[in-house]
């Protein structure tokens, strides 16, 4: 089969160990992305197979009719909203989901949470110029930084990764709270946390919060710009999960009307985001750029079931299809 793999942006994929999977096939890694549908169709159009990391790539109507050879898309984990289904299944597209593991998404927002919490990387942005024990931070945003031992840990969403979290957060003495649906409040309960009265009190009441919700029509905008400034002056905002799950600009809104004090953001609404975006020129605004799976374990387990999907399909065995 003919087999492209969409947006490898670091160019590892090749370097994995599964890479082997495919051997018998031949391979296209594309490291920059298409402008427009147009050109991403033209590059396709030859392919019989895509591999999708993640939701880098959106498969449109208009450019999935443009794909005639495209039998099978081995998506890297679960299909979420970047694929038109129902067009696939008028056009006799097969999809095949992969695998995941919470933990990578679950490390990295820790450490975003404490790299924040302590100010680390305006810290060391400024040693990198050879400032010592300086910070760029203004005095009513807390230029110290502070423990999360005896604080506050909202977190929304108390699924797989969310679970973890509040694991972490009881580990260093933090107080946890959760907020979500009835279901989510009854589990969390159960396993010792503490549940949030309402919305209201759950924003207003944490020093940190953390989002884990999926993303989909319920959720989206589920974050509004009046929740986020009813947080503490010195609370902190993390996103690891989707940007679309806060309304548009209420961040930056919600920013400058100093509620919350800082913000810790792993996702943009557009991505790879654009080096003038707003929230990368604010000092209480630690960014990266979407690493919650981009790590060397995860993506040996992602990769090895799509790739693992692709060799089923082509032998006529095919696993794991998406039911449309």
């Amino acid at each position: 089969m003919k087999i492209a793999i969409l947006d490898d942006y670091q160019d590892v994929v090749r370097q994995l160990d599964c890479f082997q999977l495919l051997k018998d096939h031949e391979v296209k890694v594309f490291n920059n992305r298409a402008v427009g549908a147009g050109q991403l169709a033209i590059r396709l159009a030859q392919f019989d197979a895509l591999v999708l990391i993640r939701e880098r790539t959106r498969l449109t109507r208009q450019l999935l009719q443009k794909l005639p050879n495209l039998k099978l898309i081995s998506q890297t984990g679960k299909v979420s909203g970047n694929i038109d289904v129902e067009t696939t299944k008028e056009l006799g597209i097969v999809i095949a989901e992969g695998i995941g593991d919470p933990t990578a998404p679950a490390e990295l927002t820790w450490a975003l949470i404490m790299a924040a919490s302590r100010r680390l990387n305006n810290y060391a942005s400024l040693l990198q110029q050879g400032t010592w024990q300086a910070t760029s931070i203004r005095p009513e945003h807390n230029q110290l930084g502070r423990v999360l031992k005896k604080r506050t840990l909202g977190i929304w969403g108390y699924g797989k990764i969310g679970k973890l979290i509040a694991g972490y957060g009881k580990a260093f003495g933090m107080q946890v709270v959760i907020w979500g649906r009835p279901a989510s409040l009854a589990q969390a309960v159960a396993d010792g946390y503490q549940a949030a009265s309402s919305k209201e009190a759950f924003f207003a009441e944490s020093d940190i919060i953390s989002m884990h919700l999926r993303l989909n029509d319920a959720t989206r905008g589920i974050v509004k710009q009046a929740d986020l400034e009813a947080m503490k002056t010195d609370a902190l905002f993390v996103n690891t999960s989707r940007a679309e799950l806060v309304e548009p600009d209420a961040l930056l809104k919600a920013l400058d009307q100093g509620r919350p004090g800082f913000a810790a953001i792993d996702v943009f609404e557009s991505e790879p985001v654009a080096p003038d975006h707003p929230l990368l020129r604010r000092e209480n605004v630690l960014a990266t750029p979407h690493l919650g799976y981009v790590e060397k374990d995860s993506y040996e387990l992602y990769f090895s079931a799509a790739f693992q999907n692709i060799v089923d399909f082509a032998n006529g065995t095919p696993k794991n299809i998406l039911a449309v």
